[in-house]
């Protein structure tokens, strides 16, 4: 980080004092993170659902390669939020959701209404850190979009991914990342993530999220960077599948 950059960062810091003193006496976890984000969230997945949906049919076309045969692909969504992803699943599936804020709930009954076509399991309240709660070796696909960006441990997160997909079942993710270092846009996803932070439910606009799945442990990877239709600071993205 550049001697401009971090003196930039800093200016950012000081202006989201306020935030952080929010932050510190538990009153955003309170406010913001149980009544506010869940209705942003369903709002900004909507519009991120018409701008990504063809990339992610292309993803989600090749779940059905995870099906046992003759029998039922059984999906566990890390961070599910209010289940947009849930009508790019193939019909017949099992879905197994989990997510840290229970709030999304009420959306999330939603989002199954509007897809019979899948079978609910249950909702785990958990962090992607943490699913100690589903078993090893138990599910054929694990799904994670717009959820590596925020969790603590992006290493743990994926180890617990590992962990509970079956040997040779899939792991799969859309998720967006941090710029080129040559460019302006990573210069200003540095500057403005103190404050990002906070509108996002701890987003992380720096993670090279690619690094940690590369170094997953999977038997095969199949990555792709691409620049997605959306507001500069989250144009950069990797979309992909890897296998244990």
């Amino acid at each position: 980080m550049t001697f401009v950059m971090r003196c930039c960062v800093l200016v950012v810091n000081v202006l989201c004092m306020p935030l952080h003193l929010i932050d510190a006496v538990g009153l955003y976890n309170t406010l913001y993170r149980r009544f506010f984000f869940p209705y942003f969230l369903n709002q900004c997945s909507a519009s991120y659902n018409k701008k990504m949906e063809d990339k992610k049919k292309e993803l989600f076309r090749s779940l059905t390669e995870f099906s046992k045969p003759g029998g039922q692909l059984t999906i566990l969504e890390i961070g599910c939020g209010t289940g947009t992803n849930f009508e790019f699943y193939p019909p017949g599936s099992k879905v197994i959701c989990t997510d840290p804020n229970p709030q999304f709930m009420k959306y999330l009954k939603k989002g199954m209404e509007e897809n019979e076509h899948l079978t609910y399991d249950q909702f785990v309240v958990a962090s992607g850190e943490d699913m100690g709660s589903v078993g090893d070796e138990t599910v054929d696909v694990v799904v994670v979009t717009l959820v590596l960006c925020s969790v603590k441990n992006i290493p743990q997160t994926l180890r617990e991914a590992h962990r509970i997909l079956r040997p040779g079942g899939g792991f799969f993710f859309m998720e967006h990342v941090v710029a080129d270092p040559s460019t302006w846009l990573y210069f200003f996803q540095h500057v403005l993530q103190p404050a990002w932070y906070y509108s996002g439910d701890g987003c992380q606009l720096t993670c090279a999220t690619w690094k940690h799945v590369e170094a997953a442990g999977f038997s095969d990877l199949k990555l792709s960077h691409v620049e997605a239709p959306l507001m500069a600071l989250l144009k950069p993205h990797i979309i992909g599948y890897a296998v244990k």
